[in-house]
């Protein structure tokens, strides 16, 4: 049940001048993004907003982007929840509009032990018939996935990947060790997509490719094929425009990175609010140096 290798893109959600979702941009969006060799795509994940997405908007902008993908890539959902009920409701909601698979994270706020981390994946897992990718971010959530319930929840037949956004390179190397070939990982973080694929990684879910879709997408298959020094060149040329994307909270940087380079992205959702001056002028720096304006 493997969902994809190389670059999946964690897409934004663009809105309106009304604050509306845009989907006629997402549409957009994606067709860009497939069409510069991105291998997958996340929607309503942290970069989309999804915590400040009503349900039934969550569900529209996914339905969006599995019409405007049209099956040429998978197009996985964002889900989870602080409250497993309603995170095995999102699942379900989820699957029927014929998204491929799920990135659900691990409950915030509350969190819970690790055992309530196996039976919270359990349960999400079990509301749905469909690949499930775990979300390690404890950045945001406040609560880890540790090594040995990945290898716990490996037994769960559809839950068949971890997105690791820890940061922690020997954690994801406990990971890879104990797990094997039971468990795809996909980096989380764009400053080290190639030391998680020297690892065994199958790719990365990323921000960066909201803007660099094709130098992502290489990144990842020039490592994969043997060419170690062209993903390297690619991985280390990325390294100040990653840091311009993570000047701010994301995803305030790449929205407004989007925007430079005419993709109407829009604005934000409160709390999130426009980037400071200074940090502006980095992005754009960064942006202009990359050659993507």
């Amino acid at each position: 049940m493997a969902l994809f290798t190389g670059s999946g893109v964690a897409i934004v959600t663009p809105f309106n001048e009304d604050g509306s979702v845009n989907f006629s941009s997402l549409e957009r969006m994606i067709d860009f993004q497939i069409t510069n060799g991105t291998d997958a795509i996340i929607v309503c994940g942290t970069t989309g907003e999804a915590s400040t997405l009503s349900d039934d908007e969550q569900i529209d902008t996914i339905s969006c982007a599995v019409k405007a993908a049209g099956g040429r890539v998978p197009v996985i959902a964002g889900a989870g929840s602080n409250d497993t009920r309603h995170g095995c409701e999102l699942c379900r909601r989820s699957e029927k509009t014929g998204a491929d698979g799920l990135l659900i994270v691990t409950p915030y706020y509350n969190k819970t032990t690790q055992k309530g981390l196996v039976e919270y994946y359990k349960s999400m897992a079990g509301s749905v018939n469909i690949p499930v990718i775990m979300y390690s971010v404890a950045g945001r959530t406040g609560l880890n996935i540790a090594p040995q319930t990945v290898k716990a929840l490996t037994e769960v037949d559809n839950i068949v990947a971890i997105k690791e956004a820890s940061g922690n390179i020997g954690q994801v190397a406990e990971i890879a060790a104990l797990c094997g070939d039971d468990i795809d990982i996909y980096s989380g973080n764009d400053d080290q997509i190639l030391p998680l694929l020297a690892l065994g990684g199958k790719g990365v879910i990323s921000v960066l490719a909201n803007v660099a879709p094709g130098d992502t997408h290489d990144m990842v298959t020039k490592f994969l094929e043997g060419d170690v020094k062209g993903a390297i060149d690619l991985q280390l040329k990325a390294i100040n425009l990653i840091k311009g994307l993570f000047c701010e909270v994301n995803p305030i940087p790449v929205k407004a990175a989007l925007n430079m380079m005419g993709m109407e992205a829009g604005g934000y959702r409160a709390p999130l609010t426009t980037m400071t001056d200074e940090n502006y002028k980095k992005l754009e720096k960064a942006m202009k140096d990359y050659g993507l304006i």
